[in-house]
């Protein structure tokens, strides 16, 4: 290459650092430059003002780039989409650029990926899915209607290829719930194309600015359904319990163990058949057992135990809402006085309990710095110590936030009570528990630990075990029992007569266990000596 031409200096560039890189290597390797407009041909000698046209062309620039952003940020501001293009599942309106109307092929498409979000699939298995249909993705759909960021670079090789993270962001885009977010992002400078992203609490949302695809409701489920990691392990699809079971002691998650069985064992010389297995167990137990110190207890729930609870309380509160409607109102009303209040005062002391760890952490972190300063404390055991620290109060911080926000999200009983009348006219079948119905309808499981009949003898009796239900906007619900008062007393006389039933029947087993054992001793005396 001898020759460049250009028609003025700064389309070769608008930094004037680089532009003079590029003269000076230019010089160096014997290249002409010819700059049409500006009257520059280095074969005809140097011109002494070149360098103050590179600089004025980057001021120009950057005087651009301000009254671009001040033009963009108004837009912004005051609401209006500041993006070029419609995401995916809405097209603009071809009479008023600034409206966007829904797409309905794309929006199909849309509602069936938060569908299926809502029925416990992860982001991999919908883009799977969608691949195999043959069902074209984001950027070859837009493209083929001349639209999009990729409508001149997508891979035509593979036009109906899905990737999670296009699954995943749709599903994080608040747009599909009818609202407008702008300045997700910003450049640093007008000299860098790289967006950074910026935090949510910088975003600018505006709400009901056009027509949605999905519900807010719908909207809200797939947020905490996507903060909660679900594994589908050997199982082929992650339980849909997990995240939304508590303990009630303790208040930790509690741990999802699964073994798909059956499989063989050997013990004692004989050979057993291990069953599958689902259960729940407190995650403070579990990692403490790991540490070799007791924290907590095991509050183990089998999985199915804990969908058969649900599906009988759906059942119960659903038929209770379509047949007494105005009285579910009032019951919520009633109910939701008590609830919020107990609430309230809980969130309170643990806040306050918070607020006394966290500033106690800040003394301990100022102690640690005087050891540094000191001597007594290494560099690296002060970094490793106050590492920990600062995860612990980001951790007690977080907690303190979202007790705050939900002690800040009391809304209307009666708003509440009508949002669960319409979830469940959504639902006309309540004979099969669904994971869609989990997602939708359940807002937290709390469990007690089980509590034995029996301890003598290491014979423990039956079990029972306490486990609270709390259903989304109207919490834990208490549907009126509609037995009299001598039904129930009657159930009552027949459970305490099956437990002294089941409870003679371990004492006999008990006996003829002590009556074999006294035999064999009598037949074989070696085994006794």
């Amino acid at each position: 290459m001898r020759t460049i031409v250009v028609k003025n200096l700064d389309r070769l560039g608008r930094d004037h650092l680089r532009v003079g890189l590029l003269l000076e290597m230019f010089h160096e390797k014997n290249i002409r430059l010819v700059a049409v407009n500006d009257g520059i041909d280095t074969a005809l000698g140097e011109d002494d003002l070149t360098p103050l046209r590179a600089l004025f062309a980057e001021w120009f620039a950057r005087d651009t780039s301000k009254k671009i952003r001040a033009v963009i940020s108004a837009k912004g501001r005051s609401g209006r989409h500041t993006s070029n293009h419609a995401p995916y599942g809405y097209a603009k309106d071809p009479d008023d650029k600034n409206r966007w109307l829904v797409d309905p092929p794309a929006a199909e498409v849309v509602r069936r990926i938060f569908g299926m979000t809502l029925n416990g699939v992860g982001p991999y298995e919908i883009a799977r899915r969608l691949t195999e249909e043959g069902v074209e993705s984001p950027s070859r759909y837009l493209a083929s209607r001349g639209l999009g960021n990729r409508k001149n670079s997508h891979d035509d090789g593979r036009p109906n290829t899905w990737w999670c993270s296009a699954v995943t962001g749709i599903l994080r885009r608040a747009e599909y719930a009818g609202h407008t977010v702008n300045f997700r992002a910003r450049r640093e400078s007008y000299k860098s194309r790289k967006p950074v992203p910026l935090p949510p609490e910088e975003w600018l949302v505006f709400e009901n600015t056009h027509e949605a695809i999905v519900t807010q409701e719908v909207f809200d489920t797939a947020q905490k359904l996507r903060g909660t990691p679900r594994r589908p392990g050997r199982f082929g699809e992650a339980n849909a319990l997990t995240g939304l079971m508590f303990c009630a002691d303790c208040g930790a998650k509690m741990y999802n163990h699964r073994k798909h069985g059956p499989t063989m064992h050997k013990k004692n010389g004989k050979t057993y058949a291990e069953k599958p297995q689902d259960y729940y167990q407190c995650s403070n137990w579990k990692l403490g057992k790991t540490k070799f110190r007791d924290a907590c207890s095991a509050h183990l729930i089998q999985t199915k135990q804990v969908r058969r609870i649900i599906l009988e309380i759906l059942r119960g509160t659903s038929n209770y809402v379509r047949e007494n409607e105005s009285a579910f109102i009032e019951r919520v009303r009633a109910q939701s006085a008590v609830r919020q209040g107990e609430t309230a005062k809980a969130h309170k002391r643990q806040i306050a309990k918070n607020g006394r760890r966290i500033a106690e952490l800040d003394r301990i972190y100022r102690s640690l710095y005087e050891d540094k300063a000191l001597g007594r404390l290494t560099g690296e055991r002060f970094a490793e110590m106050a590492a920990g620290y600062e995860l612990e109060q980001a951790d007690l911080k977080a907690r303190s936030a979202a007790l705050q926000s939900e002690l800040d999200a009391f809304d209307g009983d009666g708003a509440r009570a009508d949002k669960f009348i319409e979830l469940v006219r959504r639902h006309t079948d309540f004979e099969e528990l669904t994971n869609g119905m989990i997602n939708e309808f359940v807002d937290r499981i709390v469990v007690h630990e089980g509590v034995w009949s029996e301890r003598d003898g290491g014979n423990k009796g039956s079990r029972s075990q306490g486990i609270d239900i709390h259903l989304r906007y109207i919490g834990k619900f208490e549907v009126p029992n509609p037995r009299t008062s001598g039904e129930i007393e009657a159930e009552r006389a027949a459970l305490e007569k099956a437990e002294r039933d089941r409870r003679r029947n371990r004492e006999r087993m008990r006996e003829k266990a002590a009556a074999k054992r006294a035999d064999g001793e009598t037949a074989n005396p070696k085994n006794k000596a």
